[in-house]
């Protein structure tokens, strides 16, 4: 079933004429759950692996011995997600209570030290053929594979992501791995993607406004305190201002999963991502997110699933970044084979 963005709340356009010229494109792309295969571009799917190629693994040095088992969590999102559908919603039953605190407890791996290579989870593939936005890879590659490691032990703070992007030409992939290898266990549930399939819907985005000219951001920012103003003078409309689009959440930048077009930056201020190679300013690539739309953004919701429950249509990958969050990675434009980089909003 195909996913239909609904028409913006306002011609932003014909109240910011300038914003013309900044207009772009970018790809939702509607994950649900299915059962993807090799061929297709999914979340959570089969990865188009080469049999006698090393599967992705984390070397840094932090704690992977202790955690919660994949078939645990996802067997645990099955019960939750049976419970809601019973009508009325009354809740677990105490069977499935006692037997979602079994699925909670964290298992240790008899031997596992801070170094043993720990298999990443594959949790993305996109084919250019697919996403209109997703621009070429190295040397033509037309297939994007995204891993991460499941444990939140990485950078400065040791609490950060560790990523892994790869790109390949799908072309050249002989016989594949049959049976790629899993972590053991996981550190937090929010890395473990449930299989989706994708259903790509090009659609027009802004920049962010603090990334658009300063005259013209001045006049979104006057324009978006007039309307609530005017809200909150009407007391017949309490909760008016919080409906009211605004440009960030309904006019400029679609939220969940997406490729290509601007990334949002509305927890922390617009920060420089410029190349570490060769210091070109990067482009956002790829945009992944706990939700598909949220009280804020809820006018993205598609127009064929306005009636379904928000949680059942909203969080449909399981995955949850950071603080419910979203992911943007970014890419060299002037050498797509440079590394990348990414920031958590």
């Amino acid at each position: 079933m195909t996913r239909t963005t609904p028409p913006r709340p306002l011609d932003v356009e014909a109240l910011f004429p300038e914003l013309a010229g900044h207009r772009g494109t970018t790809t939702r792309l509607h994950p649900r759950p299915g059962a993807p295969d090799l061929s297709q571009s999914s979340v959570g799917g089969p990865m188009l692996w080469p049999a006698d190629e090393p599967w992705p693994v984390c070397r840094d040095a932090h704690g992977r011995g202790r955690g919660r088992r994949i078939e645990d969590i996802r067997r645990e999102r099955r019960i939750w997600a049976a419970a809601r559908a019973r009508q009325p919603y009354e809740g677990l039953t105490d069977d499935e209570r006692q037997l979602m605190a079994m699925l909670g407890r964290k298992h240790r791996v008899p031997g596992m030290s801070d170094t043993n290579p720990l298999p990443m989870l594959g949790v993305a593939q996109f084919y250019r053929r697919d996403l209109p936005d997703l621009p070429a890879g190295p040397d033509g590659c037309d297939l994007l594979q995204l891993f991460w490691c499941p444990f939140d032990a990485h950078g400065p703070s040791r609490y950060g992501m560790l990523l892994h992007l790869r790109w390949r030409n799908s072309a050249d992939v002989g016989e594949v791995l049959a049976e790629p290898p899993q972590p053991p266990v996981v550190g937090y549930q929010g890395y473990v993607p449930e299989p989706c399939v994708l259903h790509p819907e090009q659609v027009v985005t802004y920049p962010f406004a603090g990334l658009l000219p300063e005259e013209l951001c001045a006049r979104i920012d006057a324009w978006e305190d007039a309307l609530e103003e005017a809200a909150e003078e009407d007391d017949e409309n309490e909760a008016g201002a919080a409906e009211l689009p605004g440009y960030q959440y309904d006019l400029s930048i679609p939220p969940g999963w997406r490729v290509g077009g601007f990334a949002s930056w509305h927890l922390t201020d617009p920060s420089p991502m410029d190349c570490r190679a060769c210091a070109t300013p990067m482009h956002l690539l790829v945009t992944v997110d706990t939700s598909e739309w949220d009280g804020g953004s809820k006018s993205w919701a598609p127009v064929e699933e306005r009636g379904l429950p928000p949680r059942q249509a909203a969080e449909p990958t399981g995955v949850v970044v950071g603080n419910h969050g979203e992911l943007n990675v970014f890419a060299c434009p002037a050498d797509p084979g440079h590394p990348h980089r990414w920031s958590i909003q």
